[in-house]
């Protein structure tokens, strides 16, 4: 017999998922019983809804999408915040919910876990402001249209969605789930994409040094790849958005590194900045990938493909869908390698390397993230909590298939550690994942490690200790940007519980750092290393990124 429950499990397997995250509730217990009995799903049970929802949030960004199952109210309202930032970040997470029993909505009755009052839509309604769809399912017979509703417009958008299931129906019987691709491949206005294709193609082909530049949004636009091909195909200079990294090859040999404006990768900047054409492909123009609004870029100089419109020089064309318009373009580009040219030859400095004479000296940010150069192969992938990580990972050069994550859009601090288990479970037994993780965003989300461990899960987590809320210090510092110093290695012990194997390590020196990493390449379970740095010990990059933005944020009002 098919139940709402498992054809919600099937209807989740089918478009790819192996595992979701769950938080029980006396709302939910029904449904997650029905989920449970599809062998080829997992449910992973976080420490809090807020964790469980970051955790859908890294597992969306491998996976294309995830599920999280919450009990009704206290539960759904305590993950809004994570499904927000998964709004933001275009990624299709489906929240499923418990919901009030028929008989006491229909009665009007009074619950516990609710605002005590008769109205049991405001959940819903709060979450319409941060999904693209929200439904409540009340009938066995509705439930299969509804639920395959919410998929398909949570895959078409590349936005969450909520589904509140009542707590007295997910083991009734409905009809088995039919045959579905859930297919969502838009096709643009024909007239309008010929047009924006030629009008592209006589900008970029009249210029003399044009550029391309990859956003973010050309991940949920699945174009990433097409990107890499125009690349190759046309010869410009290939750059990426910091809050891109990771999306497209950066072994690609048209790579020229990170633009991020003032605090770009070395020489990137001066390509883009000085090319007369640049072609940005799906950017997110925001505060933080500006610098605070500062980056050089001129509009009668740009061109832009977005979901769903292309701008040349201003002129706008609408109902124009990246892939199509990319692979018209292609075609009638004239091959030009000038701003590739030209960046080869200014990038010709070399890096600067921190070798220490003495090893047993205070450990630097820099030689830690030498060490972690090193480490990197395509045997691994890399997540990057909000802060000074942001500006050190932008410095690693990341092999061929290792991928790179941050959440630069929303920027919520505490996001790493439930976002590491996502990314990890979505990548298991495939790449371990290397996280580095500032102390004051670990102190917010800091129990779900003892997931990761409960689970198998095996990443190498760099803990940076330094005593403060860094990037916050770097932007406007106070007193509040101290935090306690906890003893972070001695946590593991505490996570490991009684079947746990993970190890921890403390890193205040040079050798001591490496004899950790040397000893948490070989180890077959959850690494975790505390490494003491100094407080002023960060990224040069962050220094004028946070004066830039705090500069930004003290404009004075422009009308009084």
């Amino acid at each position: 017999m098919t139940t709402v429950g498992t054809y919600l499990a099937q209807r989740l397997h089918e478009i790819g998922m192996t595992d979701y995250f769950a938080i029980p509730g006396d709302y939910n217990l029904t449904l997650l019983d029905e989920l449970l009995k599809n062998p080829s799903l997992q449910m992973i049970n976080c420490c809090n809804e807020l964790n469980a929802g970051y955790a859908a949030d890294g597992y969306a960004r491998v996976k294309g999408v995830s599920a999280l199952v919450v009990t009704y109210s206290v539960g759904a309202l305590s993950a809004i915040n994570a499904v927000a930032g998964a709004y933001a970040e275009n990624l299709p997470v489906i929240v499923i919910s418990g919901g009030p029993n028929t008989n006491s909505v229909q009665d009007g009755e009074i619950l516990h876990h609710t605002l005590a009052t008769e109205n049991y839509s405001y959940v819903r309604e709060m979450f319409a402001h941060i999904t693209a769809h929200s439904v409540f399912i009340h009938r066995p017979s509705d439930a299969p249209m509804q639920i395959d509703a919410a998929i398909a417009i949570a895959l078409e958008k590349k936005k969450p969605v909520y589904i509140e299931i009542a707590c007295n129906i997910p083991h009734l019987s409905v009809s088995p789930p039919t045959q579905q691709a859930f297919n969502n491949k838009k096709l643009s206005d024909s007239t309008s994409l010929q047009a924006a294709i030629q009008a592209t193609a006589a900008k970029l082909n009249g210029a003399v040094k044009p550029v391309i530049v990859a956003g973010s949004k050309a991940r949920h636009c699945e174009a990433t790849k097409m990107i890499e091909t125009l690349s190759s195909t046309c010869g410009y200079a290939l750059a990426a958005m910091p809050d891109a990294k990771g999306f497209v090859s950066e072994q690609h040999p048209n790579y020229i590194g990170i633009y991020w404006g003032p605090v770009s990768g070395s020489g990137c900047a001066e390509i883009v900045e000085s090319s007369d054409m640049y072609f940005f492909i799906g950017p997110n123009f925001n505060d933080y990938t500006t610098v605070g609004h500062i980056c050089n870029i001129q509009p009668k100089k740009l061109i832009v493909i977005s979901d769903g419109s292309v701008s040349v020089a201003g002129n706008v064309y609408t109902n124009v869908y990246m892939n199509e318009f990319l692979e018209g373009l292609m075609k009638i580009l004239t091959p030009n390698n000038t701003s590739l040219k030209a960046y080869q030859r200014i990038s010709g400095s070399q890096a600067v390397h921190d070798n220490p004479d003495d090893l047993n000296a205070p450990l630097t940010t820099r030689f830690l993230f030498e060490q972690i150069q090193q480490l990197l192969t395509s045997d691994y992938g890399v997540l990057a909590e909000t802060g000074d990580s942001w500006f050190n990972g932008m410095n690693l050069k990341l092999p061929e298939n290792c991928p790179f994550e941050i959440q630069m859009q929303y920027g919520s601090i505490g996001w790493s550690v439930g976002a590491l288990l996502g990314m990890q479970a979505a990548l298991h037994n495939q790449k371990r994942v290397i996280a580095l993780i500032g102390d004051g965003s670990f102190q917010m989300s800091a129990q779900e490690v003892s997931t990761l461990i409960r689970y198998g899960f095996k990443p190498i987590i760099f803990l940076m200790n330094n005593a403060s809320y860094t990037i916050e210090v770097q932007i406007h510092d106070g007193p509040y940007n101290v935090i306690n110093n906890w003893n972070y290695a001695d946590l593991v012990g505490v996570f490991n519980g009684e079947n746990g194997k993970a190890r921890s390590f403390k890193a205040p020196t040079h050798q001591s750092l490496l004899d950790a990493i040397q000893e948490a390449e070989q180890l077959d379970t959850l690494c975790f290393i505390e490494v003491i740095l100094d407080k002023d010990d960060c990224n040069k990059n962050l220094l004028e990124w946070g004066a830039r933005v705090a500069s930004y944020n003290s404009l004075p009002p422009r009308h009084t």
